[in-house]
């Protein structure tokens, strides 16, 4: 059965904050259950939106059609954008996102546009600052965690400057990853650490092996 991760996407979108996270979700390399995970993207409606690196992007579904059922998670990139009306609409889905036990990870500006929204008051969470929260107004500064990402239950947040931790956790998260792979994982893309290579190579051999026998 295939399970299906929704990004969103809106003008001025970060690139290169959920890049990390959607090439993996979509690559069965590595993979607990390889070839059952795919990212389809989410617009304010079924119209083109630009990326902030010019990126022209096609929404697979508009947002009034999404529903969390249909979903695995919701993943909310940073943009210009966020505290208008148009990336309200993406906060008041997350909020059902979470109602349904659905989980929702946001990044950077997004973090801004879910405090707006009243949904970090209550809970553990980052940001790219504790100031740069509290301009929202939000009630929830004594949550406010100084780390790269924050999980807390269904609620991923993640500063804008992390790419690489923001995926980790949603690979953690959706359990992609055996653990030992996942600390591989980071390891090369977050440490640059060739080890962390090899041992996803040498995961990818045997698996191999086995489904040659």
């Amino acid at each position: 059965m295939m399970k299906t991760v929704h990004m969103a996407v809106y003008d001025t979108f970060s690139d290169w904050e959920v890049g990390h996270a959607t090439a993996h979700i979509n690559r069965p390399l590595w993979q607990r259950e390889p070839g059952t995970w795919q990212v389809r993207t989410v617009g304010p409606s079924a119209a083109p939106v630009t990326s902030a690196g010019g990126m022209r992007v096609v929404p697979d579904v508009a947002l009034d059609r999404l529903s969390p059922a249909d979903s695995a998670m919701l993943i909310l990139p940073g943009a210009d954008t966020w505290g208008g009306a148009e990336t309200a609409a993406f906060a008041r889905k997350a909020r059902e996102f979470l109602a349904a036990g659905v989980p929702v990870a946001a990044i950077c500006g997004a973090t801004f546009g879910l405090a707006l929204a009243g949904l970090l008051d209550d809970r553990p969470h980052t940001s790219n600052d504790p100031e740069f929260l509290a301009a929202s107004g939000y009630s929830g500064r004594a949550h406010y965690r100084t780390e790269p990402t924050v999980t807390d239950g269904d609620l991923i947040t993640a500063t804008g400057t992390r790419p690489v931790e923001f995926a980790q956790a949603i690979f953690a998260r959706l359990g992609l990853y055996e653990p030992h792979i996942l600390d591989a994982w980071h390891a090369l893309y977050g440490g640059n650490d060739p080890q962390g290579f090899y041992t996803l190579a040498a995961y990818e051999q045997q698996r191999a092996e086995v489904a040659a026998r």
